[in-house]
């Protein structure tokens, strides 16, 4: 349930219709030397600095205090608020609001990312070594469920049409009011479906006796957690190995929703309203390939979830670099799309049964930390394989390196033994 409410912050406010929004209307006349999505891309990129740079620490320090639901609570509903702020963008206010959207858009960027690192870090405790694999993979695909469901609600209710007055609700569009009403639903949304996992998953508890470390302060934190990556590369260097892979294919792995719609539309000729029922059917099938490849990680280990994902995604993107037309891309497309989810789940999985007993929230902070050191990856290459070759379509090989970068890296790191995955762990 929380990864299906999550989707409103995802899907809603980060990718299909608050950012939009922003920057197409709200930043239409901005009077400055840099554009409104330059701007937006620096607002996400400074989040993304302070993710980087906190993430670890923050999950660390919900580890050794035993407090992962409260921070979990904590930086869902601050999520929820700055939601719901985005109301107040105004689109017939544009100069002074545009900005405010941009802060609220980075703020929640980041609370929603150490959010999703205490989430992340209950993996084990909602699961079994037998089970983790399927919990992780029903956990996403009903992420992707969920803001298929919600996007749908918020095109069909509130922004389809034309005219002063949008949607089956027919809400006004003046100052932008459509699409700020769809801002509060996301926020009802997320702060509803999030209770259940506050409710049902008890606190962790503290590892071991209280010492030292657990009176830490913020910054002696960070000297905790150095001293904590020397000893875990000694004990078992594949897990900073798998950190750094993992980081790499991620990368490829975003760039394909990123990129996507692009492509379709000026590679494969897609109609720019077709693009929607595009991806809502891309996440249908990234759904069901998630929740069938959670069963198949339980059988066969993540890492061989991943290899097939991301050498079936290569095998595609290769067929997608020479065909043409609408159909073709519908067909390779999907295909492609089937494999994304498995390979983000079992990724998931794959550090949850690395993870030594008492540091899922670091190990998970460590994951956003090097997901965000390398997400320049996927964007630098689109764009130098596009400007090198004078077409969009070559954009496609430049994702397709960043995957095989990551596949590669990844063959050479051991599957966790049965014994690490049950909580005993050892090197």
């Amino acid at each position: 349930m929380w990864d299906w409410g999550s989707a409103a912050f995802n899907a809603v406010i980060v990718t299909f219709v608050f950012s939009v929004y922003l920057t197409d209307s709200v930043g239409a006349d901005l009077d400055s030397a840099l554009t409104p999505a330059t701007w937006l891309s620096i607002s996400i990129a400074l989040a993304g600095f302070v993710i980087a740079v906190t993430a670890p620490v923050m999950g660390q320090r919900a580890d050794r205090g035993g407090r992962r639901r409260r921070s979990l609570a904590i930086w869902t509903y601050l999520t929820v608020a700055l939601t719901a702020l985005m109301f107040l963008v105004d689109s017939d206010a544009p100069h002074p609001w545009f900005f405010v959207g941009l802060l609220l858009l980075a703020l929640g960027s980041i609370t929603f990312e150490f959010a999703e690192v205490s989430y992340f870090a209950m993996l084990r405790q909602v699961s079994t070594p037998a089970t983790v694999g399927r919990v992780s993979g029903f956990g996403w695909a009903m992420g992707y469920f969920g803001g298929i469901f919600l996007l749908l609600t918020a095109f069909l209710g509130f922004i389809s049409g034309d005219g002063d007055e949008r949607g089956l609700l027919g809400i006004s569009t003046d100052g932008g009011l459509n699409v700020r009403l769809v801002c509060l639903v996301a926020a009802v949304w997320f702060a509803v479906f999030a209770l259940p996992v506050l409710r049902s998953v008890p606190e962790n508890r503290p590892r071991g006796r209280k010492g030292d470390d657990d009176e830490a302060g913020f910054a002696e934190s960070y000297r905790i957690l150095w001293r904590d990556l020397k000893a875990l590369w000694r004990r078992d260097p594949r897990t900073v190995k798998f950190l750094v892979a993992s980081a790499i294919f991620r990368d490829g792995l975003a760039g394909v929703f990123t990129f996507g719609a692009i492509l379709a539309v000026t590679v494969y000729g897609l109609a720019p309203g077709d693009v929607l029922l595009f991806g809502v059917a891309a996440n249908v099938v990234a759904a069901l390939g998630a929740a069938v490849a959670g069963v198949v990680d339980d059988l066969v280990g993540p890492k061989a979830v991943i290899i097939g994902s991301l050498a079936a995604m290569l095998g595609t993107m290769t067929v997608l670099l020479f065909v043409d037309g609408t159909a073709m891309f519908w067909l390779f497309g999907l295909l492609m799309c089937l494999f994304v989810g498995p390979a983000q789940s079992a990724s998931r999985s794959f550090l949850a049964r690395l993870a030594p007993p008492g540091s899922d929230g670091q190990m998970f902070g460590l994951y956003a930390t090097t997901g965000r050191a390398v997400s320049f990856l996927a964007p630098a290459l689109f764009g130098l394989f596009t400007w090198g070759f004078g077409t969009d379509r070559a954009g496609i090989a430049g994702i397709a390196l960043v995957l095989l970068v990551g596949l590669l890296l990844l063959l050479p790191v051991r599957t966790p033994t049965r014994a690490e995955s049950s909580g005993v762990w050892a090197p």
